[in-house]
């Protein structure tokens, strides 16, 4: 019986082991991520939702916009696709304040295309492979989000059917964004981003 419960012991700190490694590469992944910049010439530029109020971008939203504004004066991409939907006590879209905002940057409204329908990372991806493969766009983009999103965004964007390059914004990143993200990158890629969204 002494020996049996040492075996179990040992298997069980074998497994704690194996889920500290897979957690720890895991946030290493996502941090390394956010220090990158792989901007590279696509058919369209995505903008990840961010917080609207009332009508205006929030920081966040404005930073990731004003970047993207930025790569598309630069030529990267002759589209902007700015995504979000309403979330809980919105009246507009995240997906139309971008648009407006853009606009407002002198960004022709022809360059532009609206995803307002998704609520999370999953669905704005999602929605945004369909609009492009609508518009017979080539599935490469280049995604604009912040520093501590970048490796999840790029996962997503593979599992729905894009080939993506991200560039992240200048953005500050917390302890607590990087936990997170570790987190919801470690589960998402074993059980997949779409259920993952679903259960959040």
């Amino acid at each position: 019986m002494f020996f049996g419960l040492r075996w179990a012991i040992r298997i069980a700190l074998g497994l704690l082991a194996v889920v500290v490694l897979y957690i720890g590469i895991s946030f290493a992944q996502v941090w390394w991520a956010s220090r990158q910049d792989n901007t590279a010439p696509a058919s369209a530029i995505v903008v990840m939702g961010a917080a609207q109020w009332n009508g205006l971008p929030s920081p966040v939203l404005k930073g990731r916009l004003d970047h993207a504004a930025d790569l598309y004066q630069k030529g990267v991409a002759p589209v902007v696709i700015v995504a979000g939907g309403k979330q809980v006590g919105d009246k507009v879209t995240q997906g139309l304040v971008s648009f407006e905002y853009l606009r407002s940057k002198g960004i022709p409204e022809s360059a532009l295309k609206i995803e307002g329908a998704g609520t999370n990372s999953y669905e704005e991806l999602s929605s945004t492979a369909f609009i492009m493969r609508q518009a017979g766009l080539a599935r490469n983009v280049v995604i604009v989000t912040d520093p501590y999103h970048a490796y999840r965004v790029a996962d997503i964007a593979d599992e729905v059917g894009l080939s993506a390059h991200v560039s992240p914004t200048s953005g500050s990143t917390t302890l607590s964004d990087y936990v997170r993200e570790t987190g919801a990158v470690a589960i998402g890629r074993i059980i997949g981003y779409r259920r993952l969204a679903a259960w959040r």
